[in-house]
């Protein structure tokens, strides 16, 4: 009989978005395990290689970004603060500048291979979903927006190329630079130029 399983893949992908974060694409499974406090063979046995635990984490940060998302707007006074607030959830856990390059130095890694592709297609495809969603809601104060798909897509380009131009010049903190940018957006989209 099986022994239960007592770490947590929570627990292995945690240490490896920590380990990615500090380290970069160059992190080996046993700085996973050193810092997920486990045996070195642990990550190698529970997802079989580095690629298998890369497209569990993918998967795993999916669903972490996309409820976090969700929560942020949930939580909001209305339709734009919502879209608002998930827009600078998107990469509110990636820290200081060097872990957010580390992370962006991994993307680069994972565009390389076919499988973690996919899988990052699929990750955009859910939060462009999540944004196209609150960007329909928010259509109303919007008047200047184009169509909810187009205008999902634009703010999250706006967010993935703030997170890489804060990552090379970092100037002031992450989520407030996503958020200046964005309300530069959404600004005109309130026809508010300017203000």
């Amino acid at each position: 009989m099986a022994r239960p399983r007592s770490i947590s893949d929570e627990r292995l992908l945690a240490a490896a978005a920590t380990v990615i974060g500090r380290v970069g694409p160059g992190f080996t499974l046993a700085q996973v395990a050193a810092e997920a406090d486990v045996a070195v063979g642990t990550p190698s046995q529970r997802f079989g290689s580095k690629t298998g635990l890369l497209q569990a984490l993918s998967r795993h940060a999916t669903g972490e970004v996309t409820g976090r998302m969700r929560a942020r707007a949930d939580a909001a006074q209305d339709a734009v603060a919502g879209l608002r607030a998930a827009l600078a959830e998107t990469y509110a856990g990636f820290g200081d500048a060097g872990t957010a390059a580390n992370h962006l130095g991994q993307l680069g890694v994972d565009i390389g291979d076919p499988a973690l592709r996919a899988l990052l297609g699929e990750h955009y495809a859910a939060v462009k979903g999540e944004l196209r969603l609150l960007a329909d809601a928010a259509a109303p104060e919007l008047p200047r927006a184009p169509e909810p798909e187009r205008a999902a897509r634009t703010l999250l380009a706006v967010v993935n190329g703030a997170l890489l131009d804060w990552s090379i010049r970092p100037e002031g903190g992450l989520v407030e630079r996503l958020t200046e940018d964005v309300d530069a957006v959404l600004s005109a989209w309130r026809g508010q130029e300017g203000q």
